[in-house]
């Protein structure tokens, strides 16, 4: 089970980083040509990262309407976490631009299969010394995965998983247990997280979304629906029905064309989630 290495550093300034995205230059600029299944784009000698494994509540999401975001407190802690592991400091913004940092750059590897359907490079990023040579495949194994900041971002609770299919099994299996033991010790936002709580997330329309700690893809498919539907919840369970969000529930080995099967709507005011994130597993693309 290998991953591409490409090595390089990560450059903040003029950019808006969260807490599962930002911005690699490899030093190679083209390092990443080898993944001809799945590209990743490099522009002006830079790719934009998207974390393997984890899902950070949502700063600046503007899809498909004006920019909303999920409760500051979370999805602000998961970036500047994000680059503290990586070894900036005094980071200032404007609005969520970086506008200066300490150092502007610092060295970085990523480990990676290939781009998202957006040519995100999708990887496990690292710093310190690097696992093997620029641009050489390298076996990834548990103990590699927990040098790297997405089980870092994990183990604190910072953010939510977010697995897709070509994780590896026992990649997987560990962010699994480490997002369990994050929210049995009450850490980061689990004991706020309402994406399978009982009651649900109460939701009423755009506004109370910014004040619900759910798994950000379910917020963003909730976006999307008051923006491009109405702004209720009477027809969510539709529009997910319409969403190719091909998903398998691992613990019951069911899998769904969507999440419609997966989300239930309470009274009309509601929303939760009937399996934990890290139960589930996504088709890329």
């Amino acid at each position: 089970m290998s991953m591409l290495l490409v090595l390089g550093e990560c450059r903040i300034i003029g950019t808006e980083p969260d807490g599962d995205t930002i911005h690699f230059v490899p030093t190679n600029p083209l390092a990443f040509d080898k993944l001809k299944d799945a590209p990743v784009e490099v522009k002006n000698g830079t790719a934009r990262l998207r974390l393997e494994g984890i899902d950070a509540l949502e700063t600046h999401y503007d899809r498909t309407g004006p920019r909303i975001r999920q409760p500051a407190e979370f999805g602000d802690r998961a970036a500047q976490e994000l680059l503290t592991f990586l070894g900036f400091s005094d980071v200032q913004r404007s609005g969520q631009k970086v506008v200066s940092a300490n150092p502007p750059q610092t060295p970085a590897w990523v480990l990676t299969q290939g781009g998202d359907p957006f040519k995100r490079c999708v990887a496990l990023l690292g710093t310190g010394t690097p696992p093997g040579a620029d641009g050489t495949e390298v076996q990834v194994d548990v103990p590699l995965l927990q040098t790297t900041v997405n089980h870092h971002l994990l183990k604190t609770g910072l953010v939510y998983p977010g697995f897709y299919d070509k994780l590896f099994r026992n990649l997987r299996e560990e962010l699994a247990a480490v997002t369990r033991q994050a929210r049995e010790a009450g850490l980061g936002l689990w004991p706020f997280d309402a994406t399978t709580a009982p009651g649900g997330a109460p939701i009423t329309g755009m506004p109370s979304l910014t004040e619900a700690v759910i798994l950000p893809k379910l917020f963003r498919r909730l976006v999307d629906h008051f923006n491009l539907v109405e702004q209720s919840l009477t027809c969510f369970p539709a529009y997910l029905a319409g969403k190719e969000d091909n998903v398998e529930v691992l613990s019951t080995r069911t899998k769904q064309l969507s999440l419609a099967p997966l989300v239930q709507i309470i009274d009309g005011a509601a929303v939760r989630m009937t399996a934990q994130p890290e139960d589930t597993v996504f088709a890329e693309g």
